[in-house]
């Protein structure tokens, strides 16, 4: 069967492109392989316009963030479900230092930072000593509802494939791809962390990073805010609350581990006044790079071959852009941005 496009992989990178070249009328078929923890599946889903110690702005959110919101309610009215919501972070400030750090960012970034309006306002629910100031606006994607959503119309489209990609089985040609008994006119990979042994591909400057959460259930702890005190608890699925993530650069499996589980445990048992259960433990290598910046585009020698990947922590803002662009871009040739745009790696891939 004939295909205008093979897309390898369904988290949220292929989720994204699949969708946007289904709506504009290609024949897509999407192989991937179901497995319950990839990054995608183990994300909190949470879209901060700040990031780190120094509250600086994520790279593009002025662009990323209100594209992504009217993406996922586009997406969500297709699948018949809400996908995104606002959910403010809590931020409370862990010593005097960063107590007096989020002051002094508060004229700069004041479009996405608020001081806090009542500084007990949730001392009857957690621990905190310093205050705490508010990111405002924050989203909550729920991904646990896109993906497998999006993976039953796939289905129902006879677009979905479920089964492990295979090098053994592709042929790659100038304008032509052939995998088993299918042709297409190009092959896309949005694969994760199996692009690190991409032949075409694995020479970008990845860098292997790996992720854990504990999901819990905490009754009495209202689910329409992300608190952030060191870790992130944030609503997740069926009244439970996403705890995480740890960012482990040198490990040797992605499995959860016990020492992640006994730091989280301690955690929550100093600053929740609830009492709480652990129901689940998850964890999963995420396809990280050392730029920060994603791989978008067609591969400089072989243009039948192209990428979305390296999406890193910030997929659930990056993903809905860069997935509209590169459609864009394979449909009419218009431009990807420069800083995305895999040719920035020309060199490297050319040899």
């Amino acid at each position: 069967m004939h295909f205008d496009y093979l897309i390898i992989g369904q988290g949220l990178a292929g989720s994204f492109l699949s969708w946007n070249l289904n709506s504009r009328g290609k024949k897509i078929l999407v192989i991937d392989e179901a497995r319950p923890f990839t990054a995608s599946r183990v994300a909190s889903g949470v879209i901060n316009p700040v990031t780190g110690r120094r509250m600086v702005r994520t790279w593009m959110i002025e662009t990323l963030m209100p594209f992504a919101v009217d993406a996922y309610t586009r997406f969500g009215h297709e699948l018949g479900t809400e996908l995104i919501s606002q959910c403010n972070i809590i931020d409370f400030h862990t010593t005097p230092q960063m107590k007096l750090a989020f002051a002094e960012c508060l004229p700069e970034e004041g479009e996405y930072l608020r001081p806090a309006a009542d500084e007990n306002k949730w001392r009857a629910h957690l621990n905190y000593a310093f205050g705490y100031g508010e990111i405002d606006p924050c989203w909550l994607v729920n991904l646990s509802a896109l993906l497998p959503a999006w993976r039953s119309k796939l289905s129902a489209l006879g677009a979905l494939s479920e089964e492990k990609f295979r090098w053994e089985d592709c042929i790659i040609e100038p304008g032509k791809i052939r995998y088993q008994n299918h042709s297409a006119e190009k092959i896309l990979f949005c694969e994760g962390v199996a692009g690190f042994d991409n032949p075409y591909f694995r020479l970008l400057p990845y860098a292997r990073n790996k992720g854990e959460a504990l999901i819990v259930e905490i009754p009495g702890l209202p689910r329409n805010h992300i608190f952030k005190q060191g870790m992130v608890i944030a609503p997740w699925k069926d009244d439970t609350f996403w705890v995480g993530s740890s960012y482990e650069w040198d490990f040797t499996d992605d499995r959860p581990s016990e020492a992640f589980r006994k730091k989280t445990g301690d955690y929550l048992q100093q600053v929740l006044k609830h009492p709480y259960k652990t129901v689940d433990h998850i964890a999963a290598e995420r396809p990280a790079n050392m730029e920060r910046r994603p791989f978008v585009g067609l591969h400089p020698l072989m243009p039948s071959v192209g990428i979305l990947n390296g999406m890193g922590t910030k997929g659930c803002s990056l993903a809905p852009y860069f997935a509209a662009q590169f459609t864009d871009h394979l449909l009419g040739n218009t431009a990807i941005e420069p800083a995305a745009n895999v040719q920035r790696f020309s060199r490297i891939l050319s040899r």
